[in-house]
């Protein structure tokens, strides 16, 4: 089977205004003449200063780093596989879909998809778009057949209803506008954590731990929900105390846990592990997305 392949996805759209953005040698510019220069790691960065809640918004340099080292020692590689799939799965090896992953952190699961596409002979068209640059440049650095973007989830810089599908990992999910992006029929695939997600590090760090919130089986205006897959759940070791580190840093734990909290953690020399998330899937529908539109 011939090598499919994973292009950058190109149907951008100006932060500004919302109209087409095209590509001029070493920057992208919309009709009204707003131009986005294509930095030399080869992002582009179409989050405008006028959206940006502080002056480096999203994750630090160093949370990307540890998520990075941690998520490429392959702990988390059953929930990419099964991200993998459940994306693939119904694509047509004859069109080049386009994939957004809206909130991409380092890109690790944008690599692991375009991995499996390729091993089935499919082509992708793929965009990773987080609101930290520090991301998007560690993932750009990565791999350079994605379209990486510095962008927001609450004003996606990409046209209307041209992604086939759109991913959500343990991020901030942005509904009219994960509506407004993709096709009828497209899917939101989203990943959260679920109730015994973490348990036994959030049970070191704090004191008590909050009642878990019950799952929301309702669909967001403008999609359909399908049926929910098994969950997926499984047991890992973390060895070392810097893998433990990694993870509290690479997640919010970090800065709602206590001091103490912190300090237990880290006197730790290995901690034994459950994850637990929630795939969920929601389909773009015709008649839900025109109450959005309405």
């Amino acid at each position: 089977m011939p090598t499919a392949p994973i292009i950058p996805f190109p149907a951008l759209a100006c932060p500004l205004d919302k109209s087409p953005l095209e590509n001029q040698g070493a920057s992208w510019r919309c009709a009204a003449g707003h131009s986005f220069d294509i930095a030399s790691q080869g992002y582009i960065h179409l989050l405008p200063v006028q959206n940006k809640r502080s002056r480096d918004p999203g994750d630090s340099k160093e949370m990307i780093a540890a998520r990075r080292r941690f998520l490429e020692a392959g702990v988390y590689q059953p929930i990419a596989q099964a991200v993998a799939e459940t994306t693939l799965a119904g694509l047509s090896p004859a069109n080049t879909p386009g994939c957004l992953d809206a909130g991409c952190g380092e890109g690790y699961y944008l690599r692991q998809l375009a991995a499996a596409a390729k091993g089935r002979g499919q082509a992708l068209a793929l965009m990773g778009l987080d609101i930290s640059k520090w991301a998007v440049l560690a993932a750009a650095k990565q791999d350079k057949h994605t379209r990486w973007v510095v962008g927001s989830n609450a004003n996606l810089p990409v046209l209307p209803a041209t992604l086939e599908r759109v991913l959500c990992m343990f991020g901030f999910p942005v509904y009219p506008e994960f509506a407004r992006v993709l096709q009828p029929g497209g899917l939101l695939i989203q990943v959260d954590a679920g109730p015994d997600h973490l348990r036994e590090l959030r049970e070191i760090i704090y004191p008590r731990l909050k009642a878990e919130r019950p799952a929301d089986p309702a669909a967001p205006a403008g999609f359909v929900a399908l049926p929910p897959g098994e969950p997926l759940r499984y047991t890992l070791e973390l060895s070392s105390p810097g893998q433990i580190a990694d993870l509290l840093l690479m997640t919010p734990h970090l800065y709602r846990a206590s001091a103490e909290g912190r300090a237990r953690a880290a006197a730790l020399k290995n901690l034994h592990l459950t994850v637990d998330v929630r795939l969920t899937r929601f389909e773009r529908n015709d008649a839900e997305a025109a109450k959005v539109e309405a």
